[in-house]
């Protein structure tokens, strides 16, 4: 079942919001010149599969620097930074749900370096397809304005967010539910939290 809902809603929404995909293609164009409107990143998908997400573009040089973004980042354009907030940079990601590299919800698909971190009953994520939304992701949908108050972002995503975000995961990956799948993109487009696995998302 879902295997069918994501590509038949990936389809639709392709179809329904292509639209505003131009417009917001056209605004990065006209905004953002002299770089290009999508930005493609190697990721590590189900079962350990490489596959490029797609996503607009929203840095004026996203391969530079540290890979984890934090609120105020000097990296991020005007126009990416209102693209971030309201999450129409990962629209785009649609097109990876319709051929089959992501689900509507699973984890967040990780850049190789820290899929390759994970060890032991940790890697069995890697059994999931990954999300454009899921439990980890609404618990930290303010991820850039919670690392922007530590004094070291990267140390804190490594030794913090991450390990949690793993065992988020894996609860999900041992508890799956259709109908929680619905909620957590009901959660994603209108922003409101409910309990999951014993704590709030």
């Amino acid at each position: 079942m879902k295997y069918l809902f994501d590509r038949t809603f990936a389809l639709l929404g392709l179809l329904v919001l292509s639209p505003l995909l131009l417009v917001t293609a056209l605004l990065i164009h006209i905004l953002m010149p002299h770089e290009p409107v999508f930005f493609c990143q190697e990721r590590v998908g189900k079962d350990g599969r490489l596959f490029r997400i797609v996503k607009f573009r929203t840095m004026k040089d996203e391969a530079a620097g540290s890979p984890v973004t934090v609120a105020g980042d000097a990296r991020v354009t005007p126009p990416g930074a209102w693209l971030r907030r309201y999450k129409l940079d990962e629209l785009p990601e649609l097109w990876n749900v319709l051929v089959g590299d992501m689900s509507f919800v699973g984890p967040r698909p990780d850049v190789p370096g820290y899929a390759d971190t994970l060890t032991g009953d940790d890697r069995e994520i890697l059994r999931l397809r990954p999300g454009i939304t899921g439990p980890a992701s609404l618990k930290y949908r303010n991820e850039e304005d919670l690392l922007a108050t530590v004094e070291d972002p990267q140390r804190y995503n490594d030794e913090i967010l991450f390990p949690d975000k793993v065992r988020i995961n894996r609860y999900y990956l041992h508890h799956p539910s259709f109908l929680m799948d619905v909620k957590m993109i009901l959660a994603t487009v209108f922003d409101f939290h409910f309990e999951y696995g014993g704590e709030m998302i």
